[in-house]
């Protein structure tokens, strides 16, 4: 293989067991600020021993979260030195702001969090836990808006010519609030909240086929399954938007994520299918006029499709993107269709009365993680052959110096790192999970007898 492609594979290899953790933790603070505010509001000790065994799971996310993130920095400077130097400035803007306003209030409540329990209020250890949730929603914040900033460049001109050119801020303002960062962003969010809802569903019904903590697990399954509902289906609507914004600004993309090879045709939305590039077709289950309508609110109204653009213009892993995008797509309708499912049992009175329901719900926790997976496949793929779209090409923003072998021999020792941290992740989830939460000591509700008078 080339270093372009060792490259681009150890840089999707690294975020991608990255990206595995921090959905997980902006969930789960989610999660744990309602279960807090619910033991605020009631007293129940329930909700706070449910928030305590929760901050144990989300400590872990975190930790491996953030040493598994640091990687990728060095990456930036080892094997992608020009792209460097061209977004340096936009990156250095928004990393910035990452560090002073969400790192700071993240790091800055965390020790509370973590080490509060039974040394501040519950009102102080409350306001800690909305920080550190908080922080890590501004984390995701400047993050998700550089890289949308490489999707719709705004607010920037160039400065220099070939290898010295770089993109330079004229307006803060502009380049954070770029054509696709508040869609984008909320995809993320939502993305993040499911995840965490999910991993709660999971580890709770898995208690209650088990017969544990079962008064514990109907609390948090409820309040899981009521995030689960109102979130899979903003995911819809933040998709749907989404998909708008990259008609708008990157229709390449678009034509790729559903296969649309016509220069300037109507356009039909596949259910499911297989793309052959060569044949430039599609084959499979469509809904004809299905993407003109989603784009234009017109059957009949023509689309861009992959023809309209120059060869060297076009994304090239067709089939991957189609297939990364639908299953995305199903994964997402199939978490509405098992939220309102259970959200129908739960109106009815019935919510925990089905077993095999409960099983789905076990493995239904690699669900969210797998959309949040490929939908960032589809979507940096679907980007190619732009590494900033329109202006830096992936195959121009490599370093130099760096030769195939040093790439692959990293990607090697990386590939046996990450093994072996997801290996002690799982033994360490699995062993919390096992033991559970510490139940609270019930309290005498027997009525006093009054002291007996000679």
């Amino acid at each position: 293989m080339d270093v372009e492609i060792l490259a681009r594979i150890q840089f999707a290899f690294t975020i991608a067991f990255h990206y595995i953790y921090p959905p997980l933790s902006i969930g789960l603070g989610l999660i744990m600020v309602i279960m807090e505010g619910q033991y605020l509001r009631t007293g129940n000790k329930v909700y706070e021993t449910l928030a305590r065994f929760w901050t144990k799971i989300f400590a872990l996310t975190f930790g491996i979260g953030v040493a598994t993130g640091i990687v990728m920095e060095f990456e930036f400077g080892t094997n992608w030195a020009t792209y460097s130097r061209y977004v340096g400035d936009v990156f250095g803007s928004a990393l910035a702001a990452e560090g002073i306003f969400a790192f700071a209030l993240e790091s800055g409540f965390l020790g509370v969090l973590l080490f509060g329990w039974n040394r501040v209020s519950s009102k102080v250890h409350f306001i800690a836990t909305l920080g550190v949730w908080l922080g890590s929603m501004f984390s995701a914040v400047w993050i998700v808006i550089a890289n949308s900033w490489q999707q719709t460049p705004a607010g920037y001109h160039i400065v220099g010519e070939g290898v010295e050119a770089r993109a330079e801020i004229t307006d803060f303002w502009a380049m954070v609030f770029n054509p696709s960062s508040v869609d984008r962003l909320l995809h993320v969010w939502i993305g993040a909240f499911l995840a965490g809802a999910f991993l709660v569903l999971s580890v709770h019904a898995y208690y209650l086929l088990k017969g544990k903590h079962v008064e514990l697990s109907k609390k948090a399954f409820k309040i899981a399954l009521g995030v689960a509902i109102v979130f899979s289906l903003a995911q819809l609507a933040t998709g749907h938007s989404s998909a708008e914004g990259v008609a708008e600004n990157q229709p390449a993309k678009l034509a790729a994520l559903e296969g649309h090879f016509d220069s300037l045709a109507v356009a039909d939305m596949y259910l499911v299918g297989w793309v052959d590039k060569k044949e430039q077709k599609v084959t499979g289950i469509k809904v004809p006029g299905g993407l003109s309508f989603l784009t234009h609110w017109d059957f009949e109204e023509p689309v861009k499709g992959l023809n309209y653009f120059p060869e060297d213009e076009r994304p090239t892993a067709l089939n991957a993107i189609f297939q990364f995008y639908h299953l995305m797509v199903a994964i997402g309708m199939i978490l509405i269709g098992l939220s309102l499912y259970a959200g129908w049992l739960w109106w009815r009175g019935r919510l925990f009365d089905h077993r095999w329901l409960l099983r789905i719900f076990v493995g239904a926790v690699l669900l969210p993680q797998v959309a949040n997976q490929v939908g960032w496949f589809a979507a940096e793929m679907g980007r190619q052959p732009w590494v900033v779209y329109g202006h830096l090409r992936t195959s121009d923003a490599l370093s130099k110096v760096v030769t195939a072998n040093q790439v692959l021999f990293s990607l090697i020792m990386f590939t046996i790192v990450y093994v072996l941290l997801f290996g002690l992740f799982v033994y360490l989830l699995n062993k919390k999970i096992k033991h559970g939460p510490e139940e609270p000591k019930l309290m005498d509700k027997r009525p006093r007898q009054k002291a007996m008078v000679n």
